[in-house]
């Protein structure tokens, strides 16, 4: 082996490669003449290169250290697709594609629209084409880690071994890797290393669409949705107007009714419950405690880290596209609780996600909620602010719901919520306000009008802030109503 791969070899075994496209994969050969494959799996025996096209084996990888294997072409001059038949040290094989021989696909940096991160980030199922008849299906997973020193993506398709699957960072703090042959269902984590090689708790995806239940809260992989909505009727009809009365039933759906066994039941089971109540009843919108996947049950939703995955508890995202469906076509809307306004600090989760703070505040006086002992978002942040504001276009595009009841807006407008004298630092101006936090839900508000004027914005807002909910007025925050609480006896007004 030569000097030169000591180092790269290191690198890959201790998951450190932030560039793992510059080593692995096909290139031009060191001599200059002719390709060189360089593949990397910690665990083969040995490995043989098979072209795609014919399904010809190549000859056996070299090996050129515990790991790190490589075959010279010093004829070719052209850029070829393969496989590798990997023989493992137990005598078992395994025939796939190369993830390395994509690096002009996976490290390609196209547009991305800010108010839709989702349709960017996560684990998203695609097939990219080798030639005009051939596709290889896979899963691109990509992540915003902008100060890991290396991340690597870890799930039940590598052992949930770090050292398989490097991924690639990019300037805008996205890691990338086209991973073949992931199907939907397939377990998933992320494993980082921060800026000085301290490895992280392993991370469920901030863009994941479902995760796993306690204790595995791995993400799952899912392929776009292929629900068929009948709800065009309702959607054509809803309109945001001030003086049509409403008659809200709020619901936590894990507690509304259980199974017979005395289990959850599925979002579909609940809605052929849940709807014949709601028209005996009379109420025109159901209001659901937040579903956005919560590692603590008990919580009923206000603890979120899946933010952009409806809780498996009661089924899958198609399942609940069902039940939003079913209820517009009896005539009922669905507003969800939303709770942008802090975050819990399980490790799993989003709390120091790259080892800095690029979710929360690192100031403690703004970062850490000291009631709910929780992470306060950082709302000066561009990508925080992205990041909720297309969580909150996400519902309202996704599953047609008509709006969002936003939670604990009182505690995101002071700096002074629930502390003490000394244990706040006022704003440039010398007051109390949260001016970050202000600007962000006039953004919020205004994107949300801009791009579903028939959805409702409401507050949870239970101070005397001005100017919550009035349209058209400069200084308002832009909600529609202000749904407050009566101190005195905590009754709902």
């Amino acid at each position: 082996m030569g000097a030169e791969l000591i180092p790269v070899t290191q690198s890959l075994s201790q998951v450190m490669n932030a560039s793992p496209f510059s080593i692995l994969g096909i290139h031009p050969a060191p001599s200059g003449s002719g390709l060189t494959i360089r593949a990397w799996h910690p665990d083969a025996e040995c490995i043989d290169v098979v072209q795609e096209s014919t399904g010809k084996s190549l000859g056996r990888m070299n090996r050129l250290a515990n790991g790190l294997f490589e075959l010279d072409f010093p004829r070719r001059k052209k850029t070829f697709y393969y496989l590798l038949n990997i023989t493992l040290k137990d005598g078992s094989e395994e025939l796939r594609f190369d993830p390395y021989q994509f690096g002009e696909y996976t490290l390609c940096q196209q547009d991305i629209d800010p108010l839709h991160l989702y349709r960017h980030l996560g684990a998203l199922k695609v097939e990219h084409a080798i030639t005009r008849q051939r596709r290889v299906s896979g899963v691109l997973f990509k992540v915003y880690a902008p100060h890991a020193r290396s991340v690597s993506v870890i799930g039940d398709f590598n052992q949930w071994d770090g050292r398989c699957h490097p991924m690639a960072s990019a300037d805008d703090g996205i890691w990338r890797l086209f991973v073949p042959g992931v199907t939907e269902g397939a377990l998933y984590k992320y494993e980082l290393h921060d800026q000085h090689g301290q490895l992280l708790p392993e991370k469920t995806d901030p863009f994941g669409h479902k995760v796993e239940q306690w204790p595995g809260l791995a993400s799952i992989v899912q392929t776009e949705s292929t629900y068929t909505w009948s709800d065009s009727q309702w959607l054509n009809k809803r309109e945001l107007n001030h003086n049509k009365p409403m008659s809200v039933y709020e619901l936590h759906l894990g507690s509304w009714k259980k199974s017979h066994d005395g289990g959850f039941m599925n979002y579909r089971e609940l809605a052929d419950e849940l709807i014949p109540y709601i028209r005996k009843t009379g109420f025109t919108h159901i209001e659901l405690l937040p579903i956005a996947e919560h590692p603590l049950y008990e919580s009923w939703g206000y603890q979120p880290l899946g933010l952009f995955a409806p809780t498996s508890r009661y089924g899958t995202p198609d399942d609940f596209r069902y039940l939003v469906d079913q209820c517009h076509q009896h005539n009922i809307g669905v507003i969800l609780d939303w709770v942008p306004a802090h975050f819990p600090q399980d490790e799993h989760g989003l709390f120091r996600f790259d080892g800095t703070a690029i979710y929360e505040y690192e100031d403690p006086q703004r970062g850490w909620h000291p009631d709910w002992k929780s992470c306060i978002y950082n709302y000066g942040s561009p990508w925080v602010q992205d990041f909720l504001i297309s969580n909150a276009l996400y519902w309202l595009d996704e599953f047609h719901i008509d709006g969002l009841r936003v939670d604990a807006v009182a505690s995101m407008l002071y700096l002074d919520y629930s502390r003490k004298q000394g244990e706040w630092t006022p704003n440039h101006l010398g007051g109390n306000e949260h001016l970050e936090a202000v600007a962000f839900l006039q953004r919020l508000n205004h994107e949300v009008h801009r791009l579903h004027p028939n959805c409702m914005m409401i507050a949870e807002e239970s101070t005397s802030w001005p100017c919550v909910s009035r349209p058209g007025h400069p200084q308002s925050l832009g909600f529609d109503y202000n749904r407050t609480y009566a101190l005195t006896t905590g009754s709902k007004i």
